[in-house]
């Protein structure tokens, strides 16, 4: 083992052993030289390493100190555990904020995507380009609902890997993932129906049911555990529920998985209660550790998940192709398909069937899971530095948001505005529920490379919360 590695065991088995404590500072470079009999480069690298994994901080001309320990979020104060909406109305302020988000000046916290640079852009463009030169009339046609066969195969074998039997006849390509999950929810309601959502709750789920003119369950989420299955179970028995929608694996805003037990029989709850379970499973591949969590789709029997995924986040934004493993409701989304946006494009397809016939993709996974946990790890020690008291950083294994509260009398739409007038976007609570219940919230994208301009944002954003209370 380098001698590097040996000295990271050892700080992190003393941190482990409470030998140093939360908050405290550690041995200077120079000293540890000396306690260690090591090099000054070896020292460094080591103490690099503990701060990537985000086991201590560094301070400017101070030090470094051990971090904070992992904090984790109560419910807000006076938190109602079911919330109804008979409307959804969130649309506009949605929409301005993610366009926000698109100037080139604003530093893109509140951004919903990853770093565009973390994806393989010139292997996928040669492939593109590959397939372009290579289209034929038929190609048209062929890629019609359900889409690219190749593609379908491609994404049941990696069903399979997971031990989950998928039929590539069960899985439809789609424009991204909100055309599958928008689409799965078209198919198993009618206007005027009810749909159990999480709160807080990924917006486009709030747009989807505003569209569709449906009505809203709204169920409190436990920021490690998820939903809470009995709050679930009593509305299916009060409100004649059709279908829930809900994030399993690195949930957003909050960032919680939920266990292996959990999705399991919340798959069994809703199979008894013959409710659709829609399962936004986006950033499925963005998890941190050695195994992938299963989803919610790999407990059902009755095909009645609709596991909706993309690789939006994980590979390509642009190309906007995702997919739904339908189950039972497959020919039905098909057919919505064809009366909406018609079929997915043919040659992001056939260019993403190309590059996945390669094993470049599960390179590239690795590797980006490494790049944004070491980025998260950053992030989260620069908001311990500089935001000021009373703020709370929810903690999560996983994905490129961290959901923070903020002192109950700081207002994150406010902040919002605040922040705009220095070119720093955030994403604000309101966002991602129907309610006001997360008023002292907001989302913090990530994913970004970490250098002096974030630093400087981050602490743009301290002062005016400080100033705020």
């Amino acid at each position: 083992m380098a001698k590097y590695l040996q000295l990271v065991e050892q700080i992190q088995a003393q941190i482990d052993a409470e030998i140093w404590l939360p908050g405290e500072k550690l041995p200077s470079l120079r000293d540890q030289v000396s306690l260690s009999g090591m090099s000054l480069m070896t020292v460094m690298h080591a103490y690099q390493v503990l701060e990537s994994q985000g086991s201590i901080v560094s301070r400017p001309q101070s030090g470094y100190y051990v971090a904070p320990r992992a904090e984790f979020l109560s419910q807000p104060v006076n938190h109602q555990k079911v919330q109804l909406a008979e409307a959804v109305d969130i649309n506009s302020f949605i929409f301005d904020v993610l366009q926000a988000c698109r100037d080139p000046l604003i530093i893109p916290f509140g951004s919903a995507f990853p770093d565009p640079e973390l994806f393989p852009q010139r292997q996928l463009m040669r492939a593109l380009n590959h397939v372009s030169h290579r289209l034929t009339p038929g190609d048209a046609i062929n890629n019609l609902p359900p889409g690219n066969e190749a593609l379908r195969k491609t994404l049941a074998r990696r069903y399979a890997q997971q031990g989950i039997a998928v039929s590539p006849d069960e899985i439809v390509i789609t424009n991204g993932a909100m055309e599958s999950l928008s689409l799965s929810l078209q198919a198993v309601t009618a206007p005027g129906d009810w749909v159990v959502v999480e709160n807080p709750t990924f917006y486009g789920a709030l747009q989807a049911i505003e569209r569709l003119k449906l009505k809203a369950v709204a169920i409190a989420t436990d920021p490690q555990h998820g939903m809470d299955l009995n709050e679930l179970e009593q509305a299916l028995k009060r409100w004649p529920i059709k279908a829930c929608w809900l994030m399993t694996s690195q949930q957003n805003p909050v960032g919680f998985t939920l266990s292996r037990e959990k999705k399991k029989a919340l798959v069994a709850l809703l199979a008894a209660h013959q409710v659709a379970l829609i399962e936004d499973d986006v950033y499925s591949e963005l998890y941190f550790g050695a195994d992938k969590p299963l989803p919610a789709k790999a407990f059902d029997r009755q095909g009645s998940v609709l596991h909706c995924s993309s690789f939006s986040k994980n590979l390509v934004a642009g190309f906007r192709v995702g997919w739904v493993a339908a189950g039972k409701q497959a020919q039905r989304i098909q057919r919505l398909q064809l009366m909406s946006t018609l079929a997915t494009s043919a040659p992001m397809q056939l260019a993403l069937a190309n590059y996945l016939s390669t094993r470049s993709y599960d390179s590239h996974l690795r590797k980006l899971r490494q790049v944004l946990e070491q980025r998260k790890n950053l992030a989260r020690q620069s908001l311990k530095r500089h935001l000021p008291y009373g703020a709370k950083i929810n903690d999560s294994r996983g994905g490129y948001f961290l959901w923070i509260e903020l002192p109950g009398q700081v207002n994150a739409t406010q902040l919002y505005y605040r922040a705009l007038e220095h070119n720093i976007s955030i994403a604000p609570g309101s966002m991602f529920s129907s309610g006001q219940q997360y008023a002292n919230y907001f989302r913090f994208n990530t994913s970004w490379p970490w250098d002096s301009a974030q630093e400087a944002a981050v602490a743009i954003l301290g002062g005016l919360i400080a100033a705020m209370m």
